[in-house]
Order: structure tokens, then sequence, then C-alpha cells
């Protein structure tokens, strides 16, 4: 299928400089939300070919899921279980499918031609948020805008703040400050798996505070502070009780984020300057950096952004059987990819994005190419290329939609080295007890250096 651009807001963007600051979106403009395109801005039709559906509004319950008992924190049951395979896309026959494949996932296929493959699914538009985020939305696309280097939002409170996009960094801001929770808290394990497919499970307990997307939030409130962020490590044993804290800034030309460490061994809190951009993240055995978790955080400033459009891509969505606590994580974890008969890949329109490294700029990744979801503004993929401008990492975001809130997010992010043979597996959390706990009861006094000293020293 030949691409093209499928909106003509995406041709506009092609002309304007990455981070230059753009008015917000006209009123009428804004009246569009909720009419021919969903509240949050992705178009409510559905495509041509009729391979992606109409959006009817998501999955907004556990009632409307089929499950009406779930309760939070618990594994959520697969909707579409019933769902079998449109197709499967091998090394055979990816060339039939090649325009709707990121180079990640072709550079995948043609790599590990004797195990790795793509079950496709038919679309299901999942993604729903609470109707607070929806009228937020409208109210904020006519005030928000980026800072002129691009490095910073004004005039943005709870909801999506761009969701008419006109550059590149537009739709990254929608990805940071997209809607996933009030409060959470989760515990989960990475897998920095070897080629041989041994590893040793990084076991971590977090906890967030959403601040930006809060019912009361105002801009003047925030103190600048879009969330707050605790990550404690609970595994193996010489790492278990180092807290991390991390402040997430609003206007990152005003301020950096802030950042503090809890180090069990010297019972102290320090400032933490690196936790940002390329600097290796927490358990990972160097296979991501501090900027890839969550697909993308922090701030935009080392990169120039092109909105290169949308297009129709084959990219993993609805991943229930990867969050099924029916599995152990030895059914997951194989040499070279995690277990690709769990996973599944459907077809949607997303948002292309190409970050290429601004000149006297560091970071290890040269140029990046995001894959943005329309419905939910979460990154779905990204092509990571070295100094030598070749393709060096591919990550995924498997994502579900929690209907017991309603919000889409990951529930597994993979993080494949096309160079070493090695993969990171972040989120795995079909062994533990306790998912996702939406029901958490913290405050910013939670999230403060005493209070992760308090914790590290009970």
């Amino acid at each position: 299928m030949k691409f093209k651009i499928l909106s003509s807001v995406a041709a506009l963007t092609m002309c304007c400089a990455a981070g230059s600051a753009l008015a917000a979106a006209s009123a009428q403009e804004a009246a569009r939300l909720g009419a021919d395109l969903t509240p949050t801005g992705a178009e409510k039709a559905g495509n041509a070919a009729g391979t992606i559906p109409a959006w009817d509004g998501g999955i907004t319950s556990p009632a409307k899921a089929g499950f009406p008992n779930f309760k939070t924190g618990g594994h959520h049951p697969d909707p579409f279980a019933a769902d079998k395979p449109l197709y499967k896309i091998d090394p055979s026959n990816m060339g039939k499918y090649s325009a709707q494949l990121t180079e990640g996932h072709k550079a995948l296929l043609g790599k590990y031609k004797d195990t790795y493959f793509m079950n496709v699914y038919p679309s299901r538009r999942s993604a729903a948020f609470p109707q607070r985020i929806y009228d937020a939305t409208k109210k904020t696309a006519t005030t928000a805008n980026t800072k002129p280097s691009g490095n910073g939002v004004t005039g943005a409170v709870i909801g999506i703040p761009f969701p008419i996009p006109k550059t590149g960094v537009e739709v990254i801001w929608n990805h940071i400050m997209r809607y996933r929770a009030d409060i959470a808290g989760r515990d989960y394990g990475a897998a920095p798996v070897l080629r041989s497919g041994d590893y040793t499970n990084v076991k971590f307990h977090e906890e967030i505070i959403f601040a930006y997307s809060l019912p009361d939030a105002t801009e003047e409130g925030l103190d600048n502070v879009i969330l707050y962020f605790t990550q404690e490590t609970l595994a193996p044993p010489r790492s278990a009780g180092e807290i991390l804290l991390v402040h997430e800034t609003l206007d990152q030309e005003k301020e950096n984020r802030r950042a503090w460490l809890y180090n069990p061994g010297q019972r102290r809190v320090r400032r933490a300057p690196n936790v940002a951009f390329d600097n290796p993240g927490t358990g990972s055995d160097g296979l991501r950096t501090a900027d890839q978790l969550d697909l993308y955080n922090g701030s935009p400033e080392r990169y120039d952004w092109k909105l290169v459009g949308k297009k129709e891509m084959i990219v993993p969505y609805n991943a229930y059987q990867l969050h099924s606590g029916d599995l152990k994580y030895k059914d997951m974890i194989r040499p070279l990819h995690i277990n690709q008969d769990h996973a599944r890949y459907e077809l949607h329109r997303v948002w292309v994005v190409d970050a290429t490294l601004k000149q006297g700029q560091r970071h290890i990744y040269k140029r990046r190419t995001f894959y943005v979801d329309e419905d939910s503004w979460q990154i779905l993929a990204v092509d990571c290329y070295d100094g030598r401008d070749q393709l060096w990492r591919v990550q995924e975001g498997h994502s579900i939609n929690h209907y017991d809130v309603p919000t889409f997010w990951s529930t597994l992010e993979t993080t494949y080295d096309l160079q070493s043979g090695r993969y990171l597996a972040l989120g795995l959390d079909n062994e533990e007890p306790m998912t996702v706990d939406f029901n958490l009861k913290r405050t910013t006094a939670d999230f403060t250096p005493a209070a992760i000293a308090r914790r590290g020293t009970r």
C-alpha cells in the first residue's frame, strides 16, 4: 500500500521548523474535537480500505470490557481473547507489507529470520480516557503553546496540549503530558537478556503522581512540576533499597528536572543531576538510556523534531497476552527477542516524528524515529540510530487499555540491540500479585528527599 499523509494538518507541518513556537489551535480547529476528530485529536472515521475501524469511544469501563467484577491492581483480562490473527508476517512475506512496517521491525525480521515474526490481528481502537480529560483537552487546545525553543509548554493544564499538532515537538509533548492516571503505583520486573536467553530479573516498585492531570490542577499551582516519581529497586540484593526520586518539570527552559537518589549503603540522599538523556537507565545493563523509559521522557532540547506526517502502520497494540497472569516469565523470555507467540500487532494510524541530534549536542542516538498512536499519544515504536547512521536499537511499547481508569498505557517495553543480540524487557508483571494500583493514596509530601530518606531507613 502506498503511504500518504492522512491529515491536511500534517502537510502544513512539513515546512515548519521543529522547535518553532506556533499559535494555539483556533476555536474553529478546537470545534473539530468530538466532531470529526475524537476528543483527543484522532480521526474518528475509519480508513477507506475498512482495515482500520471508526473510533466508537473505546473501552470506558470494566463492564464495557466484559469484566464488570475486575478490580484495579489485577491482571486485566483480554477483551479480545476470541480474536484470531488475520495474517502472519515473517521474512518470506515481509516485502508485501513493507510500506506498513517500521524500519525497526524490518530489521528484526531480517536479522532473526528463523524465529522472529509478527501476528497481525483485527484493529481494535480501544483507547479511552475520562470525560474530564476530553473536556480539558478542548479547552487547553486553544491556549497551549511551546516555548520558542520547544523546550517547555505554556498555557496548558490537564488535557492533551496539542490535539491538532503542527510540529514534531508538539507530538512529543503530547506523549509526555498524556493522561495515564491521577496517582498510580506499580510493581514490575526488568529483564536484561543475554544472547543465550539468560538474565537476572531486576524488580522495581514505582509510585507516580501525575500532577498535571489532577482534577484541581492549575498552571500556577503546579510549581512547574508535571509529575512526581519514585522508583525503588527491590531486587537483586546488591541493588535493593536504592530509591530514585524525580520531579519532572513543565517549562524546562526555566528549570531542568529535579532528581535525587537514596543510597542504602550510605543511608543518605544526594542530588542526581545525570538522570536524563543518554545516561544509562536503572537496571538495564546498558541496554536503554534514561530518556528511553516510557519510550521517551524528559527534555526535547537536544534534538530537532520533524513531523513527517500520519501513516498507517503495523504496531504493537492491545497487548493483553503479554500482561496475562496465566503466563510465567519463562514463557515470555527467549534468546534474541520475546516469545512472539504472545505479541499482538494491529494496523493503526500513527504520527511519525523524526528526531535529529542538534549541532553541538551529544547523545548516543544521532537520530530517532517515533511512531505515536493517534488515539492515545502513546509512543508505540522507536527506531534508534547510532553515530554512523546505522539502525542500532529498536523499541516497542506493547500497550493496553487499563479499563478500570480508563487509560491507555504501555504494559511491556522492549528494547532490542541489533548489534549485540541482547535486549531489555521492561514492565514484566505476569508473576506480580499487584500490577498497577490506581487507588494508591499519596500526596506530594511523599515525594521529597526527606520522605525517601525515611523510607530507606525503615
